[in-house]
This record gives C-alpha cells, sequence and structure tokens, in this order.
C-alpha cells in the first residue's frame, strides 16, 4: 500500500518572550537580544502526517480529525494570547519559548493523538518568512 504524506497549516499570532530568570535584563538582552521583551508573531505550523492511502479516511488521515487536534492543541490554546502565559512548560524558568521549542512541543502533543497507522512526520513553526525551526521527532 502507498505511503503518503499530507500537510495541514495553521496559522495564529502570539506574543513571546525569550528569558531566563536566572539571567539580569542586561544579560538576557545579549543573550538574545529584542526576543528577551515581549513581542508577537503570526505563526504559521505546518503538521506533516504520514500513512497509507485510506479510502475510508478520505486519504492518509480524517482532514475534520485533524483539524480538530490542531484547533485544541494550537490555535485555541495560543490565538491572540501569549505563549509564555498560555503554556505553564513555557513560563519563565521552564523552556525557552523558541520556534525550536514549540516545535518538539506541538510534536509532543499531537503525536500522541493521531489514529492508529497514522505517524507524525515534522512539525514546523515558521515565525517570520526568513525564520523556521523543523523537527521530524527523535528517529
Amino acid at each position: 500500500m502507498a505511503s503518503v504524506r499530507l500537510t495541514r497549516v495553521v496559522e495564529f499570532e502570539a506574543a513571546h518572550r525569550i528569558r531566563r530568570p536566572d539571567k539580569s535584563e542586561a544579560e538576557n538582552r545579549a543573550a538574545f537580544g529584542k526576543a528577551a521583551t515581549d513581542h508577537a508573531h503570526r505563526y504559521q505550523v505546518r503538521v506533516t502526517v504520514r500513512g497509507p492511502l485510506v479510502a475510508e479516511a478520505g486519504g492518509v488521515v480524517n482532514l475534520a480529525a485533524l483539524d480538530r487536534v490542531l484547533k485544541e492543541e494550537i490555535t485555541d490554546r495560543l490565538s491572540g494570547g501569549h505563549i509564555n502565559d498560555a503554556i505553564p512548560e513555557f513560563a519563565d524558568g521552564h523552556r525557552l519559548a523558541t520556534g525550536e521549542a514549540l516545535a518538539v512541543y506541538f510534536w509532543e502533543r499531537i503525536a500522541p493523538r493521531l489514529p492508529a497507522g497514522v505517524r507524525l512526520h515534522a512539525v514546523r513553526v515558521q515565525e517570520s518568512p526568513h525564520l523556521y525551526s523543523e523537527y521530524h521527532g527523535d528517529a
């Protein structure tokens, strides 16, 4: 049976900051520049799944089911908000709210919610037209 990849793109606007609470404001500015203070992005998240082409699912995966997962795990949680406040894992003193860390976080939330036979292939978090991070799991 053919193995196919399908990518769904979701977008949201959210603010974040990248700073370490154990460092001074000057040290954070030196390490993270303008990102050390609250600022916003229009994020684009591309989630690619792979699996067999299944006619009953309408393809690799039922799009309505995938959209529901992405809405619950990404857009409902973050749209119009502040990543450091909306996700406890990104509060000050925990994970830094970088695109790379967001890609891993989204993977951790989405992968277990996919139907049997469908695997997560990649999560890409784009912060601007010139900057994105992509995660393909630990394998």
